[in-house]
Protein backbone atom coordinates (compact mmCIF):
# COMPACT_ATOMS: atom_id res chain seq x y z
CA UNK A 1 0.00 0.00 0.00
CA UNK A 2 1.65 3.65 -0.95
CA UNK A 3 2.48 6.19 1.36
CA UNK A 4 -0.37 8.07 -0.90
CA UNK A 5 -3.23 5.98 0.44
CA UNK A 6 -2.31 5.87 3.64
CA UNK A 7 -2.55 9.57 4.20
CA UNK A 8 -6.31 9.43 2.38
CA UNK A 9 -7.42 6.56 4.91
CA UNK A 10 -9.79 8.05 7.28
CA UNK A 11 -10.03 6.53 10.92
CA UNK A 12 -13.71 6.21 12.44
CA UNK A 13 -14.57 4.82 15.50
CA UNK A 14 -17.85 2.51 15.88
CA UNK A 15 -18.74 2.22 19.68
CA UNK A 16 -21.70 -0.27 18.80
CA UNK A 17 -22.36 -3.19 20.36
CA UNK A 18 -23.00 -6.38 18.18
CA UNK A 19 -25.12 -8.37 20.75
CA UNK A 20 -28.23 -7.30 18.71
CA UNK A 21 -29.34 -7.65 15.35
CA UNK A 22 -30.24 -3.63 15.03
CA UNK A 23 -26.13 -3.71 16.39
CA UNK A 24 -24.65 -5.99 13.81
CA UNK A 25 -27.14 -4.87 11.03
CA UNK A 26 -25.74 -1.38 11.63
CA UNK A 27 -22.69 -2.42 11.54
CA UNK A 28 -23.30 -4.53 7.87
CA UNK A 29 -24.46 -1.43 6.59
CA UNK A 30 -21.59 1.03 7.50
CA UNK A 31 -19.13 -1.36 6.58
CA UNK A 32 -20.95 -2.14 3.43
CA UNK A 33 -20.37 1.56 2.50
CA UNK A 34 -17.06 1.63 2.99
CA UNK A 35 -16.38 -1.25 1.05
CA UNK A 36 -17.25 0.35 -1.97
CA UNK A 37 -16.60 4.56 -1.20
CA UNK A 38 -14.40 4.88 1.45
CA UNK A 39 -11.01 4.52 2.20
CA UNK A 40 -11.82 3.92 6.02
CA UNK A 41 -9.65 2.46 8.82
CA UNK A 42 -11.96 1.26 11.61
CA UNK A 43 -11.71 0.68 15.33
CA UNK A 44 -14.73 -1.25 16.62
CA UNK A 45 -15.02 -0.50 20.55
CA UNK A 46 -18.19 -2.29 21.69
CA UNK A 47 -17.80 -1.16 25.49
CA UNK A 48 -18.81 2.35 24.24
CA UNK A 49 -16.72 5.60 24.95
CA UNK A 50 -15.26 5.44 28.27
CA UNK A 51 -12.90 2.62 26.43
CA UNK A 52 -11.66 4.90 23.66
CA UNK A 53 -11.85 8.44 25.66
CA UNK A 54 -8.12 8.45 26.72
CA UNK A 55 -6.56 8.44 22.81
CA UNK A 56 -9.47 10.17 21.22
CA UNK A 57 -8.49 13.79 19.96
CA UNK A 58 -9.03 14.92 16.60
CA UNK A 59 -5.75 14.60 15.09
CA UNK A 60 -6.20 10.52 15.39
CA UNK A 61 -9.69 10.28 14.78
CA UNK A 62 -11.67 11.65 11.70
CA UNK A 63 -15.17 10.25 12.85
CA UNK A 64 -17.53 7.87 15.23
CA UNK A 65 -20.68 6.09 15.24
CA UNK A 66 -22.03 5.11 18.45
CA UNK A 67 -25.02 3.63 20.21
CA UNK A 68 -26.23 6.49 22.33
CA UNK A 69 -25.55 10.03 22.87
CA UNK A 70 -24.81 9.96 26.83
CA UNK A 71 -21.45 12.42 27.04
CA UNK A 72 -21.90 13.68 23.32
CA UNK A 73 -20.59 16.90 24.44
CA UNK A 74 -17.47 15.33 25.15
CA UNK A 75 -17.27 14.60 21.85
CA UNK A 76 -18.80 17.64 20.13
CA UNK A 77 -15.73 19.56 22.39
CA UNK A 78 -13.38 17.97 20.67
CA UNK A 79 -14.76 18.75 16.74
CA UNK A 80 -15.36 14.90 15.77
CA UNK A 81 -17.86 14.59 13.65
CA UNK A 82 -19.83 12.30 14.85
CA UNK A 83 -23.66 9.80 13.94
CA UNK A 84 -25.65 9.04 17.40
CA UNK A 85 -27.58 5.84 16.84
CA UNK A 86 -30.48 6.50 19.81
CA UNK A 87 -31.17 4.48 22.47
CA UNK A 88 -32.98 6.18 24.76
CA UNK A 89 -33.63 9.67 22.88
CA UNK A 90 -33.52 10.20 19.20
CA UNK A 91 -32.10 13.38 18.88
CA UNK A 92 -28.79 15.08 19.91
CA UNK A 93 -27.94 18.44 18.88
CA UNK A 94 -24.87 19.40 16.89
CA UNK A 95 -24.59 15.36 15.53
CA UNK A 96 -26.30 13.42 12.88
CA UNK A 97 -28.75 11.31 14.30
CA UNK A 98 -30.71 7.48 13.25
CA UNK A 99 -34.14 6.98 14.44
CA UNK A 100 -36.60 4.48 14.00
CA UNK A 101 -39.65 5.00 12.06
CA UNK A 102 -41.53 4.05 15.14
CA UNK A 103 -44.99 5.46 13.76
CA UNK A 104 -44.80 3.46 10.55
CA UNK A 105 -43.74 0.83 13.14
CA UNK A 106 -46.77 0.89 15.24
CA UNK A 107 -49.29 1.13 12.31
CA UNK A 108 -47.37 -1.83 10.58
CA UNK A 109 -48.23 -4.05 14.47
CA UNK A 110 -51.64 -2.97 14.67
CA UNK A 111 -52.60 -3.71 10.95
CA UNK A 112 -51.00 -7.29 11.63
CA UNK A 113 -53.20 -8.13 14.82
CA UNK A 114 -56.38 -6.80 12.98
CA UNK A 115 -55.72 -8.94 10.12
CA UNK A 116 -55.05 -11.99 13.00
CA UNK A 117 -58.80 -11.10 14.20
CA UNK A 118 -57.83 -10.21 17.40
CA UNK A 119 -60.55 -7.75 19.21
CA UNK A 120 -58.70 -6.79 21.91
CA UNK A 121 -55.26 -4.84 22.02
CA UNK A 122 -52.67 -3.90 24.26
CA UNK A 123 -49.53 -2.26 24.48
CA UNK A 124 -46.61 -3.02 26.61
CA UNK A 125 -43.09 -0.68 26.26
CA UNK A 126 -41.29 2.06 28.68
CA UNK A 127 -43.27 5.18 28.54
CA UNK A 128 -40.15 7.65 29.26
CA UNK A 129 -38.34 6.34 26.34
CA UNK A 130 -39.04 8.32 23.02
CA UNK A 131 -39.59 5.62 20.60
CA UNK A 132 -41.34 3.73 22.41
CA UNK A 133 -44.16 5.94 22.60
CA UNK A 134 -44.17 7.35 19.49
CA UNK A 135 -44.83 3.15 18.89
CA UNK A 136 -48.12 3.24 21.88
CA UNK A 137 -49.02 6.22 19.57
CA UNK A 138 -49.48 5.39 16.75
CA UNK A 139 -50.55 1.89 17.68
CA UNK A 140 -53.58 3.38 19.51
CA UNK A 141 -54.41 5.89 16.85
CA UNK A 142 -54.68 2.53 14.87
CA UNK A 143 -57.40 1.75 16.83
CA UNK A 144 -59.27 4.76 17.52
CA UNK A 145 -60.35 5.08 13.78
CA UNK A 146 -62.65 2.21 14.62
CA UNK A 147 -63.32 3.28 18.56
CA UNK A 148 -60.88 0.15 19.83
CA UNK A 149 -59.46 1.13 23.19
CA UNK A 150 -55.53 -0.40 23.79
CA UNK A 151 -54.55 -1.70 27.35
CA UNK A 152 -51.31 -0.44 28.17
CA UNK A 153 -48.60 -1.29 30.73
CA UNK A 154 -45.77 0.99 31.12
CA UNK A 155 -42.41 -1.05 31.92
CA UNK A 156 -38.90 0.80 33.11
CA UNK A 157 -36.83 1.18 30.82
CA UNK A 158 -33.38 -0.74 30.23
CA UNK A 159 -34.88 -4.03 31.90
CA UNK A 160 -32.49 -5.92 28.70
CA UNK A 161 -34.77 -9.27 27.79
CA UNK A 162 -35.17 -10.63 31.41
CA UNK A 163 -37.57 -8.92 33.20
CA UNK A 164 -37.23 -8.50 36.85
CA UNK A 165 -38.86 -9.17 40.87
CA UNK A 166 -41.45 -6.92 41.03
CA UNK A 167 -41.98 -5.86 37.61
CA UNK A 168 -42.02 -9.44 36.30
CA UNK A 169 -44.78 -10.07 39.07
CA UNK A 170 -46.95 -6.84 37.93
CA UNK A 171 -46.42 -8.28 34.26
CA UNK A 172 -48.20 -11.13 35.36
CA UNK A 173 -51.04 -9.74 36.82
CA UNK A 174 -51.87 -7.62 34.28
CA UNK A 175 -51.30 -10.08 31.53
CA UNK A 176 -54.14 -12.04 33.28
CA UNK A 177 -56.43 -9.15 33.65
CA UNK A 178 -56.75 -8.65 29.82
CA UNK A 179 -59.61 -9.92 27.89
CA UNK A 180 -58.88 -12.24 25.90
CA UNK A 181 -57.75 -13.47 23.44
CA UNK A 182 -55.64 -10.41 23.17
CA UNK A 183 -53.45 -8.62 20.34
CA UNK A 184 -50.22 -7.03 22.42
CA UNK A 185 -47.62 -5.29 20.77
CA UNK A 186 -44.43 -4.91 22.20
CA UNK A 187 -42.12 -2.25 21.62
CA UNK A 188 -39.35 -4.07 21.11
CA UNK A 189 -38.52 -7.95 20.53
CA UNK A 190 -36.72 -8.13 24.39
CA UNK A 191 -39.94 -6.81 25.82
CA UNK A 192 -42.00 -9.24 23.37
CA UNK A 193 -39.51 -12.00 25.55
CA UNK A 194 -40.76 -10.60 28.25
CA UNK A 195 -44.61 -10.89 27.41
CA UNK A 196 -43.63 -14.75 26.26
CA UNK A 197 -42.18 -15.56 29.55
CA UNK A 198 -45.06 -13.78 31.42
CA UNK A 199 -47.32 -15.94 29.82
CA UNK A 200 -46.08 -19.21 30.12
CA UNK A 201 -45.74 -18.16 34.24
CA UNK A 202 -49.77 -17.34 33.95
CA UNK A 203 -50.02 -20.53 32.29
CA UNK A 204 -51.78 -18.18 29.35
CA UNK A 205 -51.46 -20.10 26.03
CA UNK A 206 -49.70 -18.00 22.60
CA UNK A 207 -51.34 -17.33 20.55
CA UNK A 208 -54.59 -18.63 20.91
CA UNK A 209 -55.27 -16.17 24.33
CA UNK A 210 -52.38 -14.24 23.15
CA UNK A 211 -50.60 -13.18 20.67
CA UNK A 212 -47.38 -11.29 20.55
CA UNK A 213 -45.79 -9.27 17.85
CA UNK A 214 -42.73 -7.33 18.47
CA UNK A 215 -40.06 -4.62 16.48
CA UNK A 216 -36.50 -4.84 15.02
CA UNK A 217 -36.88 -8.55 13.57
CA UNK A 218 -34.15 -9.66 15.79
CA UNK A 219 -33.86 -13.11 14.21
CA UNK A 220 -31.87 -14.74 17.13
CA UNK A 221 -34.33 -13.43 19.81
CA UNK A 222 -37.18 -14.07 17.67
CA UNK A 223 -36.26 -17.71 16.49
CA UNK A 224 -35.60 -18.38 20.13
CA UNK A 225 -38.17 -17.72 21.46
CA UNK A 226 -40.75 -20.52 22.79
CA UNK A 227 -43.14 -19.99 20.00
CA UNK A 228 -41.22 -17.82 17.93
CA UNK A 229 -42.36 -14.13 18.30
CA UNK A 230 -43.40 -12.17 15.34
CA UNK A 231 -42.06 -8.88 14.39
CA UNK A 232 -41.81 -5.45 12.38
CA UNK A 233 -38.73 -5.62 10.68
CA UNK A 234 -36.35 -2.78 10.55
CA UNK A 235 -34.17 -1.67 7.89
CA UNK A 236 -31.23 -1.22 9.89
CA UNK A 237 -28.37 -1.80 7.49
CA UNK A 238 -30.06 0.31 5.07
CA UNK A 239 -29.81 3.14 8.19
CA UNK A 240 -26.12 1.88 8.53
CA UNK A 241 -25.10 2.67 4.86
CA UNK A 242 -26.65 5.96 4.83
CA UNK A 243 -24.98 6.98 7.98
CA UNK A 244 -21.57 6.02 6.82
CA UNK A 245 -22.79 7.79 3.38
CA UNK A 246 -23.32 11.64 5.80
CA UNK A 247 -20.31 10.56 7.92
CA UNK A 248 -18.00 10.73 4.62
CA UNK A 249 -19.34 13.78 3.53
CA UNK A 250 -18.83 15.42 6.64
CA UNK A 251 -15.60 14.18 6.91
CA UNK A 252 -14.97 15.54 3.75
CA UNK A 253 -16.90 18.91 3.54
CA UNK A 254 -15.68 20.23 7.21
CA UNK A 255 -19.69 21.28 7.96
CA UNK A 256 -22.33 18.83 9.00
CA UNK A 257 -24.40 17.84 6.06
CA UNK A 258 -28.51 19.06 6.39
CA UNK A 259 -30.82 17.17 7.09
CA UNK A 260 -28.50 15.50 9.89
CA UNK A 261 -31.66 12.87 10.52
CA UNK A 262 -31.05 9.39 8.78
CA UNK A 263 -34.13 7.06 8.97
CA UNK A 264 -33.76 2.79 9.90
CA UNK A 265 -37.42 2.60 8.17
CA UNK A 266 -39.69 -0.04 9.21
CA UNK A 267 -40.79 -1.84 6.42
CA UNK A 268 -43.03 -5.24 6.83
CA UNK A 269 -44.07 -7.84 9.35
CA UNK A 270 -42.25 -11.16 9.59
CA UNK A 271 -45.27 -13.59 10.72
CA UNK A 272 -43.86 -16.27 12.98
CA UNK A 273 -45.80 -18.69 15.43
CA UNK A 274 -46.80 -15.76 18.38
CA UNK A 275 -49.41 -14.59 15.91
CA UNK A 276 -50.22 -17.78 13.96
CA UNK A 277 -53.88 -17.32 14.61
CA UNK A 278 -57.39 -16.09 13.35
CA UNK A 279 -58.86 -15.06 16.98
CA UNK A 280 -62.49 -14.24 14.67
CA UNK A 281 -65.20 -15.48 16.50
CA UNK A 282 -67.61 -16.35 12.99
CA UNK A 283 -66.06 -19.94 11.76
CA UNK A 284 -67.12 -18.44 8.30
CA UNK A 285 -65.16 -15.65 8.40
CA UNK A 286 -62.64 -17.40 10.07
CA UNK A 287 -62.32 -19.89 6.93
CA UNK A 288 -62.35 -16.84 4.59
CA UNK A 289 -59.16 -15.49 6.36
CA UNK A 290 -57.54 -18.59 6.25
CA UNK A 291 -58.33 -19.16 2.83
CA UNK A 292 -56.58 -15.26 1.62
CA UNK A 293 -53.36 -15.89 3.87
CA UNK A 294 -53.07 -19.85 1.99
CA UNK A 295 -53.78 -18.87 -1.61
CA UNK A 296 -51.92 -15.68 -1.20
CA UNK A 297 -49.44 -16.18 -3.85
CA UNK A 298 -52.29 -16.91 -6.30
CA UNK A 299 -54.37 -14.47 -7.99
CA UNK A 300 -57.55 -14.74 -5.22
CA UNK A 301 -60.92 -13.36 -6.65
CA UNK A 302 -63.32 -12.21 -3.49
CA UNK A 303 -66.03 -14.58 -4.96
CA UNK A 304 -63.59 -17.40 -4.37
CA UNK A 305 -63.11 -16.21 -0.87
CA UNK A 306 -67.03 -16.20 -0.45
CA UNK A 307 -66.75 -19.79 -1.40
CA UNK A 308 -64.21 -20.61 1.20
CA UNK A 309 -66.31 -19.35 3.59
CA UNK A 310 -69.60 -20.46 2.74
CA UNK A 311 -71.22 -17.64 2.74
CA UNK A 312 -72.89 -14.94 0.18
CA UNK A 313 -70.30 -12.41 -1.18
CA UNK A 314 -72.72 -9.50 0.81
CA UNK A 315 -73.01 -11.22 3.76
CA UNK A 316 -69.06 -11.78 4.48
CA UNK A 317 -68.07 -8.64 2.58
CA UNK A 318 -70.42 -7.22 6.03
CA UNK A 319 -68.65 -9.52 8.68
CA UNK A 320 -65.63 -7.70 7.04
CA UNK A 321 -65.91 -4.08 7.05
CA UNK A 322 -67.76 -4.46 10.58
CA UNK A 323 -64.86 -6.79 11.96
CA UNK A 324 -61.91 -5.84 10.23
CA UNK A 325 -62.62 -2.90 9.44
CA UNK A 326 -62.05 -3.04 5.68
CA UNK A 327 -63.44 -5.16 2.49
CA UNK A 328 -62.78 -8.21 1.19
CA UNK A 329 -60.64 -6.70 -1.52
CA UNK A 330 -58.60 -4.87 1.05
CA UNK A 331 -57.83 -7.60 2.88
CA UNK A 332 -56.50 -9.72 -0.67
CA UNK A 333 -54.52 -6.55 -1.51
CA UNK A 334 -53.03 -6.05 2.04
CA UNK A 335 -51.70 -9.70 2.57
CA UNK A 336 -50.31 -9.65 -1.04
CA UNK A 337 -48.62 -6.24 -0.97
CA UNK A 338 -47.54 -7.63 2.16
CA UNK A 339 -45.53 -10.33 0.21
CA UNK A 340 -44.01 -8.46 -2.74
CA UNK A 341 -42.61 -6.18 -0.14
CA UNK A 342 -41.09 -9.27 1.61
CA UNK A 343 -39.96 -10.58 -1.88
CA UNK A 344 -38.48 -6.85 -2.87
CA UNK A 345 -36.72 -6.66 0.54
CA UNK A 346 -35.67 -10.21 1.24
CA UNK A 347 -34.27 -11.61 -2.06
CA UNK A 348 -32.38 -10.12 -5.28
CA UNK A 349 -35.54 -11.89 -7.56
CA UNK A 350 -36.08 -9.64 -10.52
CA UNK A 351 -39.83 -7.42 -10.61
CA UNK A 352 -40.40 -9.58 -13.41
CA UNK A 353 -40.18 -12.80 -11.53
CA UNK A 354 -41.46 -11.74 -8.39
CA UNK A 355 -44.83 -10.94 -10.48
CA UNK A 356 -44.99 -14.38 -12.42
CA UNK A 357 -44.63 -16.02 -8.79
CA UNK A 358 -47.33 -14.15 -7.50
CA UNK A 359 -49.76 -14.53 -10.86
CA UNK A 360 -49.82 -11.12 -12.27
CA UNK A 361 -50.25 -11.55 -15.91
CA UNK A 362 -47.64 -8.35 -16.87
CA UNK A 363 -45.77 -6.33 -14.65
CA UNK A 364 -47.70 -3.04 -15.15
CA UNK A 365 -50.86 -4.52 -13.30
CA UNK A 366 -48.43 -5.87 -10.26
CA UNK A 367 -46.54 -2.28 -10.79
CA UNK A 368 -50.65 -0.64 -10.26
CA UNK A 369 -51.18 -2.92 -7.62
CA UNK A 370 -48.49 -2.25 -5.49
CA UNK A 371 -48.35 1.75 -6.18
CA UNK A 372 -51.81 1.90 -4.97
CA UNK A 373 -51.20 0.27 -1.84
CA UNK A 374 -47.64 1.77 -0.95
CA UNK A 375 -48.10 4.61 -2.81
CA UNK A 376 -44.46 3.77 -4.40
CA UNK A 377 -42.97 2.05 -7.52
CA UNK A 378 -41.93 -1.51 -6.99
CA UNK A 379 -38.14 -0.09 -8.26
CA UNK A 380 -38.84 2.76 -5.71
CA UNK A 381 -39.66 0.61 -2.77
CA UNK A 382 -36.62 -1.85 -3.17
CA UNK A 383 -34.74 1.03 -3.75
CA UNK A 384 -35.56 3.27 -0.17
CA UNK A 385 -35.82 0.60 1.88
CA UNK A 386 -33.67 -1.94 0.54
CA UNK A 387 -30.42 -3.01 2.47
CA UNK A 388 -27.72 -2.00 -0.24
CA UNK A 389 -27.50 0.97 -2.81
CA UNK A 390 -29.71 0.49 -5.75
Amino acid sequence: MGADHMEQMQRVILLMESSRGAGRALLRGVANYARHHGAWSFDWEPGGLSEVWPRLNKQSVQGIVLRDGKNIHRVLALGIPAVVVGHRNEDYPGTANVFTDSFEAGRLAAEHLSGCGFEHFAFYGPSDISWSEKRRQSFEAYYARIARPVHCFAAPAGLGRTAQGTHRKALRKWLEGLPKPVGIMACNDDYAQHLVAGCKAEGLHIPDQVGIIGVDNDELVCELSSPPISSVAVNFERAGFEAARLLERWIRLGTIPLPARINAPATHVVARLSTDILAVKDPRLRKALRFIREHARENIRVAAVARAGGISRRALENYFRSELGRSILQEIRRIRVDLIARMLLETDLPVSHIASALGYDNLQHIARYFRQEKNLSLVAFRKRYGSKEA
